[in-house]
């Protein structure tokens, strides 16, 4: 009796729970099929998205020398030559494209041409070399980012490489196919590279973005590898040292699209490149390399740090805005400088202005980032704060607070905020207020565009250069700061002998 009560139970509870399980099965098919859809609905897929530029460097390339990483550069930009530039045709010209030969985003404008490796060596006549520095540019950059300081290391004496990281510099297609392992292994022959020309020199990494988690990684492996020439101490700009775990999940997107042959999602934005020294387009792998790179770097942090062995990490002198829409401030603190024992490190970041009445139109007030470096219960590191004296004064200092010290010295500083700039970005950090490309009303004269100043006012959707980017600040005010902290870090604040 019981059993033939039991089946009719059944065959109800199948007849409510099977069209429940069809309707969820259906919202989730329909929401996968409008979101790919969304994800494709991107513009045209142009050449510089396609093409397939195979003279790059990676860490399978028969390699050895940075001699030879140059040679194959050259034939990497020959490639480019003919496999982009001229397939371009005349009719098909824009004025602001970097991809269009003659506009005002030709890089050729440009002497040199910055999306290139450089090296500069001191004269003997000006005392010769005094230390050895490897420049690191970040994701989607080139080594333009970093040219200023570059110069001005040059000048005191220090003997300069700035590597065009591979996948860099040509195509964004080229970041599609680029993965961390090729990145750092680039680092790696310049590194060997500056050792062999410098002799007992010290040696120093700088890294912007990425390039600051390439930078971390490199001295990582030396504490791992013996054999890799060590270095005096790294500076971090806007380092990336913590990302959104979304950059590792969308990944999934550009296989997706793979399976079902829809070449747009394999890009997180499509867009004019009309930055002649970054790309402006975003590939899905570009984020996923980057997560990657952090999480490797995490992992091999905090294995160094359970076995006591980071004492011997190199000094770092790290530099943060407060408010940073590309990496997550944060993990600098936690996920690296909370790990390092005292070896000299310092963290200085760049506050908001506290002038102007923003601060309460901010999403995210950065104090509450102060706070979580000074609750540190053992912080091991010098904590540095660019800040308005006090609210409301447009009077800079740097605040700064000792290793395990809760109150803080003042310094005075000549600066003050500039007018209707509320904070840092990102990208601003290297980049002197000067500079004819990103740089402010005083930006010198640009060859080409000049894109750091280009604040419009008009109707929306007209201009090429999107308004969100129009109102990034591409310049930092206080560069002068930086660039003499970083000049005493590696010992280059006095003038050549």
């Amino acid at each position: 009796m019981k059993k033939k009560l039991k089946r009719p139970i059944l065959r109800v509870l199948l007849r409510v729970v099977q069209p429940l399980v069809y309707g969820v099965i259906g919202v989730i098919g329909t929401l996968l099929v409008v979101g790919i859809f969304a994800l494709n609905n991107k513009p045209d897929l142009e050449l510089w998205h396609t093409a397939d530029l195979d003279e790059e460097f990676t860490a399978a390339s028969r390699i050895e020398s940075f001699a030879e990483y140059l040679a194959l550069e050259e034939r990497l930009f020959a490639q480019l030559n003919r496999e982009v530039y001229d397939r371009i045709e005349p009719d098909e010209t824009q004025m602001i494209s970097r991809y269009h030969r003659g506009s005002l985003s030709d890089p050729e404008r440009w002497s040199p041409n910055w999306n290139r490796s450089y090296e500069l060596v001191p004269p003997p006549a000006n005392g010769g070399t005094k230390a050895g520095v490897l420049l690191l540019h970040g994701l989607t950059d080139s080594p333009y980012s970093l040219r200023n300081l570059g110069r001005s290391l040059h000048e005191q004496g220090a003997h300069v490489v700035g590597l065009r990281v591979p996948g860099h510099g040509t195509v964004p297609s080229a970041l599609t196919r680029t993965t961390w392992q090729d990145m750092a292994g680039a680092v790696t022959l310049a590194v060997r590279h500056l050792l062999k020309e410098t002799g007992d020199r010290p040696l120093y990494v700088i890294g912007y973005s990425n390039g600051g988690a390439l930078a971390v990684h490199y001295a990582l492996s030396t504490m791992e590898n013996s054999e890799l020439p060590s270095v005096e101490g790294i500076v971090l700009i806007s380092p990336e040292i913590g990302v959104s775990r979304m950059a590792g999940l969308a990944i999934w997107q550009e296989r997706i699209g793979r399976l079902l042959g829809l070449k747009k999602l394999a890009w997180e934005s499509v867009r004019s490149e009309y930055d002649p020294f970054k790309y402006v387009s975003f590939p899905v792998n570009a984020g996923n390399l980057a997560h990657q790179l952090t999480h490797v770097n995490r992992e091999k942090i905090t294995g160094l740090a359970a076995a006591t062995e980071l004492g011997s990490f190199p000094p770092v002198l790290a530099f943060q805005s407060a408010l940073d829409s590309t990496v997550l401030a944060p993990a600098l603190v936690r996920a690296l400088f909370a790990y390092l024992p005292d070896n000299g490190h310092e963290l200085v970041a760049f506050d908001v202005n506290r002038t102007n009445g923003i601060t309460p139109l901010l999403n995210h007030d950065p104090k509450s980032d102060v706070g979580l470096v000074l609750d540190e219960p053992d912080r091991a590191f010098v904590f540095s704060l660019l800040t308005n004296a006090s609210s409301g004064e447009e009077r800079m200092v740097e605040r700064r607070w000792g290793i395990r010290q809760t109150v803080p010295v003042d310094a005075e500083t000549p600066f003050t905020w500039p007018k209707n700039v509320y904070s840092l970005s990102h990208v601003s950090l290297p980049i002197p207020p000067d500079d004819p490309l990103y740089g402010g009303a005083n930006a010198g004269e640009s060859p080409g565009v000049q894109i750091g100043n280009a604040a419009l006012r008009g109707e929306k959707g007209a201009i090429t250069i999107p308004a969100q980017d129009m109102l990034r600040l591409r310049w930092n005010p206080f560069y002068p700061y930086l660039e003499e902290r970083i000049m005493e870090a590696l010992g280059l604040d006095q003038d050549p002998e």
